[in-house]
């Protein structure tokens, strides 16, 4: 039992070291191929199409719960960050790279003034997670509300 805890602990610690000081992050992708960004903007399209459908066989078979009322604002919301997004590429594309300093790497990049309207719809587009971090919890509380309906039933 107490070599157990040792094993358990270790791994603990290394999961952590791993996480804290990692040696290669992929989580970020960048498109520099054209045919990563063409399927990405696809999948976008495509993802749209399926939340259209979704938000319109919700309200087709008019569900009558809170739950369902969720999972249409989570459709609306994510409909809406798609859009940005999909814009948001699209610009990052088209926009001429020195209206940016990069001193510090991609992520930190900066817009040069003065500032026009191709600047400030490109600075917008990546705020998406206004509209995704409210549809997710949206889907939480869809997913909740379901959940207690559903746990409901099962004790009637």
């Amino acid at each position: 039992m107490i070599l157990f805890k040792k094993i358990n602990k270790t791994l603990c610690l290394l999961l952590s070291a791993l996480i804290v000081y990692p040696e290669q992050v992929w989580a970020l992708q960048s498109h520099a191929a054209p045919e990563g960004i063409y399927v990405h903007q696809l999948a976008h399209i495509f993802f749209l199409a399926a939340l259209c459908y979704l938000f319109w066989d919700i309200r087709r078979s008019s569900f009558p719960s809170k739950g369902w009322r969720f999972l249409q604002m989570f459709c609306v919301l994510m409909v809406l960050w798609n859009i940005v997004a999909f814009t948001g590429h699209w610009i990052g594309d088209v926009i001429d790279k020195d209206y940016f300093v990069t001193e510090s790497g991609y992520l930190s990049a900066k817009i040069i003034g003065p500032l026009n309207t191709i600047k400030l719809v490109y600075y917008f587009t990546k705020l998406d997670h206004i509209f995704s971090v409210p549809a997710l919890f949206c889907l939480y509380l869809c997913m909740r509300s379901l959940y207690k309906t559903s746990c409901g039933e099962e004790k009637a």
